[in-house]
């Protein structure tokens, strides 16, 4: 299993988590699940308090995944000091504010003060490596790790090196969270917001325009999409889906027949006009409360991550 592997690899490997929101908290219970020594290096007064406390919450659903969670939190420790923190780390995954100046800055005492065998991973979402290492020496230790929240259960890391990454250390990178058990997928070239993000944001534009125009409510369209594109998409993907809705033809069956309708929509898309104004966001605020409302944020969220965690072990027992 992939986990005897992660656990084999990494066991009592030291990683420092730089920020302990929501996602290197995710991160760090991940970490503490595969056996590695996580310190966490974060300023905030309390924060030691509010990360154990995530690692608590997400116990049961790393078990459920089938880590051993037994006195996890006795690997943990917290160091303010990031020049400290860094000192003998093998891996460095940075979860910082997303303004370019404040990770160009940490990077350079990361690469001062860190051993030469360090990975420096950063967690942003859309700034480049290449953007967040111009003052390091050498810049082409950083690379992007990118997750998806919560990283402690959804698989996907997007590695986004810089154009000057040496191959042997996007290998070493792929391998340190194939060993995690996630699924680490190396984009070819850097581009602004990656690529989940960016097919997000498109997907979410014409979620919005729906909504705004009167065609859906909130409620409704998240049931459209859980009841139909979510499944197809959890298996097959948007290429893969295509290819068999076009049937024996596959997909240039589904080309000639299907395209020019896609195009028409997509021509009547670019022209329609989606803003964040007051009003759209007084609709959006008031229907998510109209559909979510009755329950927390915590219960939301609980109900997320068992019906995440059934999918991906279901899938993962269908694959095998």
């Amino acid at each position: 299993m992939v986990m005897e592997n992660a656990n084999q690899t990494l066991s009592q490997k030291k990683v420092v988590v730089i920020g302990g929101g929501v996602i290197g908290a995710s991160w760090t219970a991940l970490f503490l699940a595969n056996g590695m020594r996580v310190v966490v290096n974060d300023p905030q007064a309390g924060i030691d308090k509010t990360v154990r406390n995530y690692v608590v919450q997400a116990t049961p659903a790393l078990t459920a995944l089938g880590h051993d969670m037994t006195s996890v939190l006795g690997n943990l420790s917290f160091e303010a000091d990031l020049a400290k923190a860094v000192a003998d780390a093998d891996f460095v995954q940075e979860n910082g504010p997303e303004r370019a100046d404040f990770k160009a800055a940490l990077w350079v005492t990361a690469e001062r003060f860190a051993p030469a065998h360090c990975l420096f991973f950063s967690s942003s979402s859309g700034i480049q490596a290449s953007v967040q290492s111009v003052q390091m020496k050498e810049p082409g230790r950083l690379i992007i790790g990118h997750p998806f929240n919560p990283p402690h259960l959804l698989p996907l890391v997007e590695v986004v090196p810089s154009p000057q990454t040496p191959r042997e250390l996007i290998d070493a990178s792929l391998a340190f969270y194939r060993a995690l058990g996630k699924h680490p997928l190396e984009l070819r070239k850097e581009i602004d917001g990656f690529v989940a993000n960016r097919l997000q944001s498109a997907i979410f534009r014409e979620c919005v325009y729906l909504v705004s125009q009167g065609v859906i409510t909130v409620a409704d369209l998240d049931s459209v999409v859980t009841n139909s594109l979510g499944i197809r998409w959890a298996t097959n993907g948007p290429f893969l889906s295509f290819h068999l809705g076009g049937g024996a033809g596959g997909f240039p069956h589904f080309v000639d027949h299907l395209a020019p309708g896609m195009e028409t929509r997509w021509s009547e898309q670019l022209k329609s006009t989606v803003h964040f104004d007051e009003a759209t966001k007084k609709l959006l605020v008031e229907q998510i409360e109209s559909g979510y409302g009755k329950q927390s944020i915590a219960e939301l969220a609980e109900a997320r991550d068992q019906k995440e965690i059934a999918i991906i072990k279901g899938t993962k027992n269908l694959s095998r």
